[in-house]
This record gives structure tokens, C-alpha cells and sequence, in this order.
């Protein structure tokens, strides 16, 4: 019961960030079709997943998480007390995210990275594992439908901004995912010279 309310939570908690978010780029409910679904269309999904880091004598020879982006919309991630992630900064390298207590990361998804025409980036991470604590972390990925395409806005695009990516489904990119890893997202962007 308490991972089901857990979840219930978080949904609504991704829901209000997704909300904040798209009104930062202009966008309304109206304009992200599948966000606030009509009379007999499916709802969002949200994949709740427990991680465990056990202590590790060596963790220069182990690898917690392999650096990588989620494919969700977007993912809110507890971290616990123990520092373990990382992310990805060009022009700087891996930047550790302390823990704060009674906090959550919010981590931008490939989904995202697609919907806004790149205008928001996913973010590549990655998990350390730690000589003297074992590590508990739960993350929460939200994400549309997984049969509806998601692609971008048409109010985020114009002749400066032309589209980026094409339409795919959550279960598209899953499986792109899957078989290409990081590559997936540079699969489904549109080849700039022959537009």
C-alpha cells in the first residue's frame, strides 16, 4: 500500500513539473495532446524501480550504473543519504548530485528532449557504487502512453527552429533503446540535409 500511494504521488507530482515545464516553453495542456487525456484515451505511464548499490571494496573496478539517458519524459529519482550519482557536463565531465535530505532529482528524459524539439536536453547519468555504504536509491519514470506518438510541438518549431526528431511510441524507442542504447535518439532525429 505504501508503494502504491508512493506512486500515486509521484505521478501527480510529475504531472505538475511536466505542466510547469511546457508553460515554459509557451506550450498549453491543449498542445501536448496525450498529457491530459480525453473521454476514452489511455492515461500516462509511470514504472516505479528500486535500486540497490551493495558496498563494494574496489569501486574503481565496478560500475553501479553505466552512464546512460532515461527514455522517460521525465524521472524522479530519491537517492537516499548516499552520494552515488553522477551527471554528465560538457566542457567539465562528471559532476556529482549530493543527496539532500527530503529531496527528489528530476531528471529530463529522452521523450522530453523530443516533445520540445531539443529545446530541454536529457540529461546523461550515471550510478557509482561505494566502498562503505550500500546504496538504496527509487526512481520514478514518467512517460506518455505507450502507443501514442510523441513528437514535436508544431508551436516549437519554424523556419529557425525546424523539427528535429520524428513521431515514435514509448514502446518504439524502448525497443530502439534496447538495441542501441545511447544511440537511440540520434536514430529517430530528422537528417538536416535533406530537409
Amino acid at each position: 500500500q505504501v508503494m502504491v500511494e508512493y506512486q500515486k504521488e509521484l505521478k501527480g507530482l510529475a504531472e505538475k513539473i511536466l505542466g510547469l515545464m511546457f508553460r515554459s516553453l509557451g506550450l498549453t495542456q491543449e498542445d501536448i495532446a496525450w498529457f491530459k487525456p480525453k473521454y476514452g484515451c489511455k492515461s500516462p505511464q509511470g514504472v516505479l524501480q528500486l535500486n540497490s548499490y551493495p558496498v563494494c571494496p574496489d569501486p574503481n573496478r565496478a560500475m553501479g550504473l553505466a552512464p546512460h539517458t532515461d527514455s522517460s519524459l521525465l524521472t524522479s529519482l530519491y537517492q537516499g543519504n548516499t552520494s552515488g550519482l553522477q551527471v554528465y557536463r560538457d566542457n567539465v565531465g562528471w559532476v556529482p548530485v549530493h543527496p539532500v535530505s527530503g529531496a527528489l532529482v528530476v531528471i529530463v528524459g529522452d521523450l522530453m528532449q523530443i516533445t520540445c524539439n531539443g529545446r530541454f536536453k536529457s540529461a546523461l547519468h550515471r550510478a557509482l557504487v561505494n566502498n562503505t555504504r550500500h546504496r538504496i536509491s527509487t526512481a520514478y519514470f514518467y512517460g506518455p502512453p505507450q502507443d501514442v506518438k510523441i513528437s514535436p510541438s508544431v508551436k516549437l518549431t519554424d523556419h529557425d527552429h525546424p523539427i528535429l526528431y520524428r513521431p515514435v511510441t514509448w514502446r518504439e524507442y524502448l525497443d530502439a533503446k534496447a538495441t542501441h542504447f545511447n544511440k537511440a535518439i540520434e536514430l529517430i532525429r530528422y537528417d538536416a540535409s535533406s530537409c
